[in-house]
């Protein structure tokens, strides 16, 4: 049976200020909503369409997006879309579509205290706890094998 593709790369700008909990098991859980915008031509004229996009990011990741993203800030996200269902307090049938965070990216250039732009975010550096792929000893090629 094939499987089903579910992938979603989007750029956009951040509508509010993320927002951080906690689920009852302590994993941290950010929701934050991104804009995208869209530019067409329609009648000769030049037109640009705004879209929301509500977004959700579990663990560190979730942290790392609160911690370093503001309102405005630029940020490229990976994903999958999830909708989810449920009833309100008046009893009515509720449902969204949300983007569930995988990766991002920070696009905008970090703020320093001195006013400048400071270099952009190394997302790399917020991992370091986990761990990197080591170098297999027991290679048979050398450097003089690669062919280029």
């Amino acid at each position: 049976m094939p499987s089903d593709l579910n992938r979603v790369f989007m750029i956009g700008r951040l509508v509010r200020d993320p927002e951080l909990r906690y689920t009852a098991g302590g994993t941290a859980v950010a929701s934050f909503s991104i804009a995208n915008n869209r530019s067409y031509t329609s009648n000769n004229e030049k037109k640009e369409q705004a879209s929301f996009f509500n977004c959700v990011a579990w663990g560190k990741l979730g942290e790392l997006i609160v911690q370093y993203c503001k309102k405005g800030n630029r940020i490229g996200i990976e994903g999958r879309l999830q909708q989810r269902s449920w009833d309100d307090q008046n009893g009515n049938k509720r449902s969204t579509v949300e983007v569930i965070t995988d990766n991002i990216q920070f696009l905008s250039p970090r703020e320093s205290s001195s006013g400048g732009d400071a270099p952009q975010i190394d997302i790399n550096a917020s991992y370091q706890d986990v761990p990197q792929p080591q170098e297999i000893d027991n290679n048979p090629f050398s450097d003089d094998d690669i062919p280029f």
